[in-house]
């Protein structure tokens, strides 16, 4: 189950409002340089610190702490702005974030969503870049902003639609002076990834992955971004806060998760406060009041610039002191937690939506800096980790409930611990939380193996292990510890001191904690109650200046830095090859970073073959062996530190395992022990059939599972298709349990590959292999179904009817009828043109002039397999009533493609800098040369992509897309409500088919 507990630019695509304020206009504050050291507050590492200087300026420097696997450097400023950097040589890039603790539990009363406001509005640029002629630009901005103070304080309809009218009306003329996406336009030059922020309940932070040859260019953007950003194209964002808020709305796990914490927290904001905010206040936004909140919260001695990646930290630091010490620096205003009261009984609340019911409950606790909270982390672990918990094995396994899982929130005043529930046909959710809490009682009572907690240790080293590989791993647990004031050193002994933690204590402190003292929210199915939809503005499409540049960017771009040679793979060198004794081919990368393995056996047949085997693979998560049974089994994997896992697609199926190498053999003998003798019963698979039953009922409750499962599919290939060609439950109630347990036996006698990422060399894994992997006989796999892309001749449009505000588009055109890697480049250029970032052509068409969509985007892709076709994919998500709209507005780009010179010339850059940069490393060097044999390639293609694309000339670009994506006919699939979306108006793009939900899932 998934909540909306943070909010980013990824899902939101921008929130422009805000709330109460006077008349008097504030112009965004400056930071000028810092007269003084400031008086901050802040926690550091209580070690020793040097002081050094760079460019005039003294900054401190912290000793690094013994043992520290990331070998974090820290620093702080003069000004109080402190710096983390992590060395990670794996790819010459670095990922970035800029970190500000002030999320939305920091927002005025009569302003909520204010944090998460001016987080996308930090995109707009400032009074150097965004703008072109910012003297010009103002006088507009300031009634604009003027407006909006008469307009959140008038009540009277009439008269706030006429402000409102002026306000578009101001908006536009206001436009011609904007540049948009100028910020998005800057960093996807560099080459920049993953271009994004998000605001929670204690930060918002900004996040970019940049080539590490782009550091000079980046922190020069940075510090002119937060050095006077201007609050610009505000009204074109009212849109995207209306369409993300209706979105919460129609989301049931959202409106479940509101629920809770507003149960749980009667006084406290991470409960009264929502991260998108009010319909009230986001009906009244005010600039004003999120100049306010700029001033008092973005200040350098309540943020952190953090970095991980190829660098070298001493060069690094001494371009970002005399940058960022020009920051101004405030005494940090106080701010006091609201205390709850104790809760003496639980707390209920009912909540009620078109998708499957589930139950959560969850109990408070003292925040993130204190013992109670590492008590809370080893104990929630005991219940739940996936594998061998007490909820894993005596409720999921034994199959008690259709699904359950528990959670931790921690923050820094309070922690909460979750515990989620679904359950089964015929189960009442008062027997699904009754069983949970069964388990809370078990703890309470001591009645669990103290040898679990050693294990839950082994099993966090090796997640420790996979977290420090990336660079995002590496910068999200040292922006963490900075938002929640983690002293560094703790932070470095944070598994020691988990590991001190012992059975007593547990028991003790879930005798202290746990009682009737919690909230609980019943997600039911049906009608939604009392849910107002936000009505939309009306909105007149501006001006985007594509092709505009300021002369901020232009002084970017002069700046010369060094080349990064690109690296591709070489198949040949990367990935070696082997074989066993009984002829399975072995293909192997060696691990030289750490101890951690993965090992795969790759079956080459799937669900087109037999469609039998997903369930079979599904059903090893209950069995057994003729020496174990499947609670013992789970439980020596997990005190292995081994994870095993198994998926199955439409021509291949994946078992695989992995863990540390030194438990390697062990590990490897136990899954062929599982494969080899697997033992389970009757009754146990009657369960297992309920079950599914169940959740397949569910999942045609769930708009995306519709969405991009079942009418995707139906779409793409008609009634016969990757959803509809599967068991009936009829079918799945006459299995017999040799049925599956005869397919887990025999699945190795089929046609497959070994995959091997690990220390081992590959002569000793071989010889490993050997003696653990046997193969008794090989058979042939069965003839697979073939689907069939239905030709797309004419428009036609497929609907599903759903309660819901939004509606959901997905466009799909049939193109080149087979891979071809001479179109590589030119596809790989039109991509990023069209729909590459928030600087692209589709984005700002139809999200940033006309707000017509809350996300868009589209792309010309290849299929998985050589034979596969081609498609135009599609996509608008927006109001339902205005579908037809941003369909239209859709069509248009795809037939005639706009002209923008200077933005072609920036994607082509973009790419070329991002492949550049890019590695593919580790296991997915494996993965890339598994793609590669399928489309029958025998090389990267990305050698040929940057090797081409920078000779394509627009007109060529516009040749490519006259000849295979322009005046298409298309396979549409529409979900929305039917009352709400004008069906009259969707006719004109093609004939309607209505189709029922039986009819899209084949069951």
């Amino acid at each position: 189950m998934s909540h909306i507990r943070s909010i980013g630019l990824a899902t939101v695509v921008l929130f422009g409002l805000i709330t109460r304020s006077a008349l008097a206009q504030q112009p965004m504050p400056q930071m000028p340089p810092s007269p003084q050291e400031p008086r901050t507050k802040h926690v550091r590492p209580p070690q020793d610190a040097e002081v050094h200087a760079a460019g005039g300026f003294l900054f401190e420097e912290f000793h690094p702490i013994n043992g520290d696997p990331m070998d974090a450097r820290i620093f702080k400023l003069k000004n109080g702005l402190t710096v983390y950097l992590s060395v990670n040589k794996s790819e010459p890039r670095v990922q970035t974030m800029i970190a500000v603790r002030a999320g939305s539990k920091y927002d005025p009363e009569d302003a909520t969503g204010l944090a998460h406001y001016l987080e996308h509005l930090l995109f707009k640029g400032t009074d150097k870049f965004g703008s072109l002629d910012y003297t010009k630009e103002k006088p507009y901005l300031d009634t604009i902003e003027n407006l909006y103070e008469v307009y959140r304080s008038t009540t009277d309809t009439n008269a706030r639609k006429a402000i409102y009218h002026a306000i578009d009306s101001v908006s536009g003329i206001a436009a011609k002076w904007a540049i948009a996406n100028e910020y998005d336009k800057m960093v996807s030059g560099l080459g920049a990834k993953g271009t994004n922020a998000f605001t929670s309940d204690e930060e918002t932070v900004y996040v970019n992955d940049i080539p590490s040859n782009e550091i000079g260019k980046w922190l020069r953007i940075e510090a002119e971004r937060y050095r006077h950003p201007v609050l610009r194209l505000f009204h074109t964002e009212l849109e995207a806060v209306y369409e993300e808020k209706n979105r919460g709305l129609d989301n049931d796990d959202n409106q479940a998760w509101e629920a809770l914490m507003a149960a749980l927290f009667q006084k406290h904001p991470y409960g009264q406060h929502t991260t998108i905010g009010t319909i009230h206040d986001l009906k009244n936004p005010s600039i004003k009041k999120i100049k306010d909140f700029y001033s008092k919260w973005y200040i350098p001695n309540n943020m952190a610039i953090i970095m991980s990646g190829d660098f070298n930290p001493d060069s690094v630091i001494r371009l970002i002191v005399p940058i960022f010490s020009t920051f101004h620096a405030k005494k940090l205003q106080d701010w006091t937690a609201p205390v709850e009261a104790p809760l003496t009984q639980p707390v209920v609340r009912d909540v009620y939506g078109p998708d499957a019911e589930f139950m959560e409950m969850a109990w408070r606790f003292p925040g993130i800096n204190t013992h109670e909270a590492k008590v809370l982390k080893m104990l929630d672990l005991l219940l739940s980790n996936s594998t061998a918990g007490l909820i894993d094995l005596n409720l999921n396994q034994q199959q008690k409930l259709l699904e359950a899982s528990t959670d931790v929130e921690s923050n820094n005043d309070y922690c909460e611990h979750v515990l989620e529930g679904k359950a089964k046909d015929g189960q009442s959710l008062d027997s699904v939380r009754d069983l949970l809490l069964s388990q809370i009682d078990l703890v309470k009572e001591g009645k669990f193996d103290a040898n679990l907690l050693p294990a839950i240790i082994n099993d966090l080293t090796i997640q420790k292990l996979r977290e420090y590989e990336r660079n995002g791993g590496r910068a999200s647990v040292m922006m963490n510890a900075f938002i929640h004031h983690v002293d560094w050193k703790d932070q470095v002994a944070e598994l020691d001191s988990l590991s001190k933690i012992t059975k007593k204590e547990i028991v003790d402190f879930a005798n202290k904690y746990y009682d009737n003292n919690f909230a609980i929210v019943y997600k039911h199915t049906g009608e939604r109650r009392d849910v107002v939809k936000v009505t939309k503005p009306p909105i007149t499409p501006v001006e985007v200046n594509r092709s505009a540049q300021s002369d901020f960017l232009k002084s970017i771009d002069s700046m010369k830095v060094p080349p990064i040679e690109p690296h591709f793979l070489d198949y040949k060198q990367d990935v070696k090859q082997g074989k066993l004794t009984n002829g399975v081919p072995i293909y192997y990368k060696n691990n030289d970073e750490n101890t951690r393995f993965m090992l795969s056996y790759v079956i080459e047949m799937g669900k087109r073959n037999d469609k039998n085997l997903k369930y079979a693979l599904d059903y090893m998560d209950y069995i057994g062996t003729d020496k174990l049974s499947p609670a013992a089994l789970k439980t020596k994997l997990f005190s292995l530190g081994a994870s095993l896992s198994t998926s199955v697609s439409d021509d291949e199926a994946h078992i695989s395992i992995s863990g540390l190498q030194k438990n390697f053999k062990e590990s490897v003998k136990l899954m062929e022990s599982i494969l080899k003798s697997p033992t389970s019963d009757d009754q146990t698979l009657h369960q297992y059939v309920n079950r599914t039953i169940k959740g397949r009922e569910d999942s045609k409750k769930d708009r995306n599972t519709i969405l991009y499962g079942a009418l995707r599919n139906y779409a793409e290939y008609g009634k016969v298709n990757p959803q509809t060609f599967d068991l009936t439950n009829s079918d799945l109630q006459h299995l017999a349990l040799t049925d599956l347990t005869g397919r887990i036996h025999s699945i190795c006698d089929y046609p497959h590959h070994i995959l091997y990422y690990g220390p081992d060399a590959l002569s000793d894994l071989t010889a490993s292999l050997n003696k653990l992997h046997i193969v008794p006989e090989h058979r042939t796999a069965p003839v697979p179904v073939e689907y069939v892309h239905q030709e797309t001749n004419k428009n036609k449009i497929y609907f599903v009817d759903y309660d819901m505000a939004q509606a959901e588009v997905i466009m799909l055109s049939k193109g080149l009828p087979m891979y071809d890697p001479t179109k590589a480049p030119a596809i790989a250029v039109y991509n990023e043109y069209y729909g590459g970032s928030m600087a692209s052509v589709t984005f700002q068409t139809i999200r940033e002039s006309k707000a017509l969509a809350y996300a868009v985007y589209s792309s010309y892709s290849s299929g998985q397999k050589k034979d596969d076709p081609y498609y135009i994919f599609s996509y608008v998500g927006s109001q339902a009533d205005k579908t037809p709209e941003s369909m239209k507005s859709m069509f248009e780009i795809l037939d005639t493609m706009p002209r923008a010179d200077k933005l072609f010339a920036q994607s082509k850059e973009s790419m070329m800098n991002t492949l550049a940069s890019d590695r593919t490393t580790r296991e997915n060097v494996l993965w890339s040369y598994e793609r590669a044999k399928k489309l029958g390639l025998d090389h990267d293609i990305r050698a040929d992509v940057y090797a081409q694309a920078p000779s394509i000339t627009f007109d060529q670009l516009a040749d490519f897309q006259k000849q295979n994506i322009a005046n298409h006919q298309y396979a549409i699939a529409v979900i929305g409500s039917k009352s709400k979306v004008d069906m009259k108006a969707l006719g004109q793009f093609g004939d309607i088919q209505e189709l029922s939900l039986d009819e899209i899932f084949g069951y």
